[in-house]
């Protein structure tokens, strides 16, 4: 079998069952991912999955978004990491309810572990929940919880190679955002060549410059989600969401939500 720097290039036929094992783990975990999205739309909830390398500045945005958008539309956050809480306790000193999923030896977070952090959040229809994933730019792509959105973090201290070296984390992305953009005057960072990068990556994927320090570029950001959550409660107007069980304890819309994406609806 043909080696390149040590690591085969093609599996051994005894890798077979692991083949197939993975196969049934992702599709066991995509019928659960549908089952969650279906049932988000019925409630009107958007829920963001923001992913990124650990460092790239995704608590730190949530816990401005959090102040900034909490007071027209409820906001609220499950926290994934691996071990410890001090994420989750940074995002509920800001002001938002939030639900700290430990994954273990996990990288990541998947759709039961996501339909659980909805459960024990109650969420109450029309409410905006970010997944804060595990900071990994490689295993949170592959698993589908079943959001409306997938937000990937990357920060302009960590170069502009990050998008070819994890290419299917950022084709997987409904925006990107280029986060710490106030230190692009004492950092090499090429940001045309990133741009195209990221454009050879995903050629869908929205692109903006932000800076959870100064908040440059969170404006647009923060149309973009109340787009998105216009959308989301448009959908959500032709189902039945009393024909779902309530997530939670919440059964009661919350009053800030249609206010909240009105202004941003074309």
């Amino acid at each position: 079998m043909e080696r390149r720097l040590g690591v085969p290039t093609g599996r051994a036929p005894a890798d077979a069952h692991l083949v197939v094992l993975e196969e049934r783990v992702l599709a066991k975990n995509d019928a659960l991912a549908a089952s969650n999205r279906h049932r988000l739309a019925r409630h009107g909830i958007l829920a963001v999955n923001v992913m990124s390398s650990p460092g790239a500045g995704k608590t730190a945005l949530l816990e401005r978004a959090v102040r900034e958008l909490g007071a027209d539309w409820p906001v609220a956050v499950i926290e994934g990491d691996q071990e410890g809480a001090l994420d989750a306790d940074r995002i509920r000193a800001s002001g938002a309810p939030v639900v700290q999923v430990n994954t273990g030896d996990g990288c990541h977070l998947d759709a039961e572990m996501f339909d659980r952090g909805l459960s024990a959040l109650g969420a109450a229809p029309g409410t905006l929940v970010f997944v804060e994933n595990v900071g990994n730019l490689v295993c949170p792509a592959l698993f589908d919880l079943g959001e409306g959105a997938r937000v990937v973090v990357m920060a302009v201290t960590e170069g502009e190679d990050k998008p070819v070296k994890y290419s299917r984390m950022f084709a997987s992305a409904d925006l990107v955002l280029i986060n710490k953009c106030d230190l692009l005057p004492h950092v090499d960072f090429d940001l045309a060549v990133c741009e195209r990068r990221l454009r050879l990556a995903s050629p869908r994927a929205e692109i903006m410059l932000v800076s959870a320090r100064t908040g440059e570029g969170l404006a647009a950001w923060y149309h973009w989600l109340r787009h998105r959550g216009g959308r989301q409660a448009r959908a959500s107007a032709g189902l039945a969401a009393s024909h779902d069980p309530p997530l939670g304890d919440a059964t009661r819309a919350s009053p800030g939500f249609a206010s909240a994406v009105e202004s941003s609806t074309p």
